[in-house]
């Protein structure tokens, strides 16, 4: 959840470290070559998030990725991408899902997002923003649900990131952080479930992307 509350405050020991970081990494020859609007999850949109609101990273290499982060945004899909894209704000995340299963991407996965309110759980995860509201459980839609399986899987699968409730966690479950969702009406049975299935589909899908035989 990252709509209605401040981004979390950073030394500004950490601060200096993260711009020396980051500046190092803008020098000619240190930076990954990148494509504009290229993305990590096939039928995401790309939607650029604000600068401010990721670091420039070079991850697995520097930091390896073993956690996904489940969010709700606590408002709309279009709610979440117009505060992402607010310098102002201070966070974002990797992806937006919607309720009809739509996904965007806002920042490469290889970057750190601000989404956790917590360093290290940034530079060690993916997080995924959800619509809708806690208190509401008619926003977690089936097709919501099936999306969001969908891209959790597909990152699990290209991190080797096992698909289970100590790597795929809810931003309530982040240390130090005064978050609650997605909150007690997100079915984590159901949703690992699914997740588990799009894995094992995947699985079964030739290397050369043709239908599996039946």
């Amino acid at each position: 959840m990252l709509l209605g509350g401040g981004a979390a405050v950073l030394g500004a020991g950490v601060l200096a470290r993260e711009g020396l970081a980051d500046a190092w990494r803008g020098l000619p020859g240190m930076r990954r070559k990148r494509v504009e609007g290229e993305i990590d999850h096939a039928g995401a949109e790309w939607t650029s998030a604000a600068r401010a609101n990721w670091r420039w990273a070079d991850r697995p290499d520097d930091y390896a990725i073993d956690r996904v982060v489940i969010h709700v945004v606590q408002g709309s899909y279009a709610a979440a991408l117009r505060v992402f894209q607010n310098p102002g704000h201070g966070a974002a995340a990797h992806y937006v899902v919607r309720k009809d299963g739509h996904v965007a991407q806002m920042i490469r996965e290889l970057d750190v997002a601000f989404h956790a309110g917590n360093r290290a759980m940034n530079e060690r995860s993916i997080g995924i923003e959800h619509e809708g509201w806690v208190h509401r459980p008619q926003d977690f839609t089936p097709a919501m649900y099936a999306g969001s399986a969908a891209l959790t899987a597909d990152i699990c699968a290209r991190y080797r990131i096992p698909v289970d409730r100590e790597h795929i966690i809810g931003h309530v479950e982040v240390q130090g952080t005064d978050h609650t969702d997605p909150g007690p009406h997100w079915d984590w049975d159901r949703y690992m479930k699914l997740v588990r299935e799009a894995t094992a589909a995947a699985a079964r899908k030739p290397a050369d992307g043709s239908p599996t035989p039946a």
